[in-house]
């Protein structure tokens, strides 16, 4: 057995009402989570109020603590 380089990816551990942004997918934008279950996540868009649940997807890339929420175009 030799020793690789091997990436680990852990699902982000979601909280109700944490404000998030998702970068390079489909669910590009600025959301709010609105609820989680094991197996989804319930987001809403700050700007439109629509409400969608999607299986758990998203890792931890990093944390801003000085980011405008929701960004502008």
């Amino acid at each position: 057995m030799t020793n690789q380089s091997v990436t680990v990816f852990k699902p982000y551990p979601f909280k109700k009402g944490q404000k998030i942004r998702i970068d390079g997918s489909k669910r590009n934008g600025d959301w709010e989570v609105v609820d989680i279950t094991d197996r989804k996540v319930f987001l809403r868009c700050p700007v439109s109020k629509r409400q969608f649940e999607w299986d758990l997807f998203c890792y931890f890339v990093e944390e801003d603590d000085n980011a405008d929420w929701p960004q502008k175009d």
